[in-house]
């Protein structure tokens, strides 16, 4: 009989839709696969755009273990501050084989005291504050750090679940899942980066964070 996998999805307020969601589209095709996304508190969760909800089915008070945990970008600071959901991931992430961060959930890892030293990936915008965690920034778009990986901004939690995938089951299986959502990236532009942006696009784009994150 097939052993089974749990994977959790922390969901919060003001996350990215995306860095749930695209790991999701990887991890539920693993055998065995469970997902189960958590909240504080079941029901319709709010994402950064405040124009999708997404349906938390537990509470973080009903998970205590978790196969995989998978910890989104967004609203980081909120969660960072959060001494409830800090000793939520701190019990959990013991339970796990594996731990994975999108875009500035590297942020949340770190203020838990999951994630400590070396590298780590994070959004771009936020590497100076990964830095005052003792923490360096990478500009590549998955670091591995032991049984945890850290993806870039949104779009690299792809990268990361493909490459979870392949240490947990197996390069053909990964690379299965790959095919099956037919992940081929041939991006129109190459402004996927600051350092490939340009300074005009990446000032704008610093301009849109500031005042997306003013009270």
């Amino acid at each position: 009989m097939e052993s089974t996998r749990t994977i959790v999805v922390y969901l919060y307020p003001g996350m990215t839709a995306l860095d749930a969601i695209g790991p999701y589209e990887i991890l539920r095709g693993l055998p065995g696969a469970v997902v189960q996304f958590v909240a504080r508190q079941r029901g319709p969760v709010t994402v950064d755009s405040t124009f999708l909800r997404l349906q938390a089915d537990l509470s973080c008070d009903e998970v205590t273990r978790a196969d995989i945990l998978v910890v989104p970008g967004g609203n980081a600071p909120a969660q960072m501050r959060n001494p409830d959901t800090l000793a939520w991931l701190r019990c959990l992430y013991p339970t796990t084989r594996w731990t994975l961060s999108v875009c500035t959930g590297s942020l949340i890892l770190a203020a838990a005291g999951i994630l400590t030293g070396g590298e780590a990936a994070t959004h771009w915008s936020a590497r100076e504050t990964l830095r005052q965690f003792g923490i360096t920034p990478s500009q590549a778009r998955v670091v591995r750090r032991g049984n945890i990986l850290t993806a870039a901004g949104v779009s690299a939690g792809i990268d990361a679940a493909l490459t979870l995938a392949a240490l947990e089951c197996g390069q053909e299986t990964a690379e299965l899942m790959q095919l099956f959502i037919e992940y081929a990236p041939q991006p129109p532009f190459t402004a996927g980066t600051p350092e490939t942006a340009g300074p005009g696009i990446v000032a704008r784009a610093e301009a849109f964070l500031r005042r997306d994150a003013a009270p």
